[in-house]
């Protein structure tokens, strides 16, 4: 399930997320995206549905935990300040992060031009949009939280609200190295989703 709140040039995906290492480890929570919304030339009559393309991510934040820890601990949540084209930047550990999750998050949002400079992107692709989103933080974080780990939810729940990301998660599994200690029955709903 994702939440998706477009503004002008920038929009804030928010869902839950779950994740396998190659170590076995299992994490799950919220995970917040800012992307750009790619313009898009019109279509048809000027009452015809136009296309919205949500692509370029730009900055990541996972509110996560580590299903062997307990579930308020935020034990694996991290950001990615930056991606190189697709591919999200390396893991950055925050003290601050983990000691509030969503006023960390809340304040990385109110200013989105901060977030697109730190990505080395033009801060001025936000100027229509900073104020609105500055206004829907509330609402985000309070989505956010909704996915966040601190209610755990079942194995059954937790893919209910990831199955569309079923095929990730096979490919998470099949980078863990062979004599590694797997949980089949707990992934299994993720191994054989089609």
């Amino acid at each position: 399930m994702l939440v998706v709140y477009g503004f002008t040039r920038v929009a804030v995906v928010v869902r839950r997320w779950f994740e396998i290492s190659p170590q076995a480890v299992m994490e799950h929570g919220a995970r917040v995206e800012l992307r750009l919304l790619t313009p898009q030339e019109h279509r048809g009559s000027e009452s015809a549905a136009q296309r919205t393309v949500i692509d370029e991510a730009f900055w990541r934040a996972d509110l996560f935990n580590r299903l062997d820890r307990p579930a308020d601990a935020f034990s694996a949540a991290h950001f990615h300040p930056f991606f190189d084209g697709d591919e999200p930047s390396e893991r950055v550990w925050s003290p601050s992060l983990t000691a509030d999750p969503w006023g960390w998050l809340a304040a990385q949002l109110d200013d989105v031009g901060a977030r697109l400079e730190g990505a080395g992107l033009d801060p001025a692709l936000a100027a229509d949009d900073a104020e609105e989103i500055r206004a829907a933080v509330p609402a985000i974080v309070a989505t956010a939280r909704t996915f966040g780990p601190e209610d755990p939810m079942s194995r059954d729940e937790d893919f209910r609200l990831t199955k569309d990301a079923a095929e990730r998660v096979r490919r998470m599994i099949a980078l863990i190295p062979d004599g590694v200690e797997v949980d089949r029955e707990y992934l299994r709903p993720w191994i054989e989703q089609v």
